[in-house]
């Protein structure tokens, strides 16, 4: 616990069972060596987690294969859910009041998981929150920016080392998948206002839809195969696509940031 005020405002605090396992998915997939290349046990944040510890638990339990020493810890700027959730603390995964400085005893965090959290503040407050959380980043460290829907089915993250924002990752439960344009209204706060002509983020998506429509004939192979086209149509347009079709096939697609950057407002 932290005498201080925690830096931040409450949120809704909706969450659920494997509503973020997209995003574990990927960090443990393509983020990995951050974990592993950490010289003493590494710290990693899940912050403002909501009413139920679930998320925390899931992402230790995601990522104790990577690196068997990883402390995970919860932070919430809720005193009732750091309550609720410190009876199940154990080796390797604690609570904490706290909120954008987090406190983590002098040490820095080398994964910080933001999920659902900046939707609330206005886009205007982002940086100055994506500063604040990056100052809070271990050398090689990563933050994690992301919204997603109830269930987890639609979701999308910009990932941030210290020096800045990264990448764009989409992705999309293929089952229930009718058009990946879906994806507009579970945007990161930095992006969701920019989905209009003229942002690089529009036209990303239109892109991703377009090419979705055009694939079509491929879903009677199922839609895994619908997407793998569908990706493969978008790198041949010239997005900067990262990763590769082993990432594509779980309905997942990740792009350089400096690809959907949003364009300054007009002065």
């Amino acid at each position: 616990m932290t005498s201080r005020r925690p830096v931040g405002v409450i949120t809704r605090g909706t969450t659920n069972p494997n509503r973020l396992r997209r995003c574990d998915r990927w960090l443990v997939a393509t983020q990995a060596h951050r974990l592993r290349a950490a010289a003493r046990p590494p710290v990693v944040v899940d912050l403002g987690y909501g009413a139920s510890p679930v998320t925390v638990l899931e992402l230790a339990r995601r990522l104790q294969p990577v690196r068997p020493d990883v402390e995970v810890v919860g932070i919430e700027i809720s005193p009732e859910r750091v309550a609720a959730g410190e009876p199940l603390a154990r080796k390797g995964v604690g609570f904490r009041l706290g909120g954008f400085e987090v406190p983590l005893d002098g040490r820095d965090a080398q994964l910080i998981r933001a999920f659902n959290v900046l939707r609330q503040y206005d886009e205007g407050e982002v940086a100055a929150a994506w500063e604040r959380l990056r100052g809070r980043l271990a050398p090689g460290g990563l933050l994690v920016d992301g919204t997603c829907d109830e269930l987890g089915r639609i979701a999308s993250w910009v990932a941030l080392e210290r020096s800045g924002p990264v990448s764009l990752t989409v992705s999309l439960h293929l089952g229930s998948l009718a058009d990946p344009a879906v994806v507009a209204e579970r945007l990161p706060k930095a992006l969701i206002h920019r989905n209009v002509p003229g942002e690089r983020v529009h036209d990303l998506v239109s892109d991703l839809s377009g090419a979705w429509r055009r694939a079509s004939p491929l879903m009677a192979y199922g839609p895994r195969q619908r997407f793998l086209a569908t990706v493969e149509a978008l790198r041949e347009q010239g997005w900067p696509v990262l990763h590769g079709p082993r990432r594509w096939r779980l309905g997942e697609v990740t792009v350089a940031w400096a690809a959907v950057a949003p364009a300054p407002y007009p002065a």
